[in-house]
């Protein structure tokens, strides 16, 4: 959303610019001692509970496909995930953040896919590009992928306690070709 929709919205980045002032100013406050500092960060918890109460109740009236479109609004989105009222399961918030990074890898000759989960760990598997280890230059190596993935996974499904690159599959060869021997033996008879 680069624009605000409707009158008095906010558009993303003026909303990020004020999420990051607000961690600025809690930062601040948490580093002055005494009474008055704790009931600030009390109010701040439970103004954030209520709220994330109310996120839960509009989820509750909300049909399926609505609570998609609702999960689909990247603010929303963190903020189901901040609540742990997201209506889509963790495996498939991860699958879906690593879909939306695949066109970009492949751009420079690389592949990611997701693999699964083993336990509260995500699976990723990364194939730089052609003749590309890991110190490729320009973002473009193994492990600048990987840690691009694991960025995007662990903003949507912060339940993961890490998110892991596998070995790439090995490159598939293909089979030879059946030759009767019948065919090897007239070969050699001319």
């Amino acid at each position: 959303m680069a624009e605000a929709e409707g009158a008095g919205r906010l558009a993303d980045p003026a909303v990020e610019a004020r999420l990051a002032h607000l961690d600025q100013l809690l930062a601040e406050l948490e580093s002055v001692p005494g009474p008055a500092t704790r009931s600030a960060i009390e109010s701040v918890q439970l103004l954030t509970e209520v709220y994330g109460e109310a996120l839960a109740r509009v989820m509750d009236h909300a049909d399926g496909q609505l609570a998609g479109r609702l999960a689909d609004d990247e603010l929303l989105g963190h903020l189901f995930v901040l609540h742990a009222i997201h209506p889509e399961p963790v495996e498939r918030r991860a699958a879906r953040a690593v879909e939306r990074l695949r066109p970009a890898v492949r751009e420079r000759g690389g592949d990611v896919e997701w693999a699964g989960l083993e336990g509260q760990v995500g699976q990723i598997r990364v194939t730089a590009p052609s003749g590309c280890g890991s110190g490729c230059g320009a973002g473009g190596g193994t492990a600048e992928v990987t840690d691009a993935v694991r960025e995007a996974v662990l903003a949507v499904a912060p339940e993961l306690t890490a998110v892991e690159a596998l070995p790439a599959a090995p490159a598939r060869q293909a089979a030879p070709a059946f030759v009767p021997l019948a065919t090897l033996t007239l070969r050699g008879a001319r």
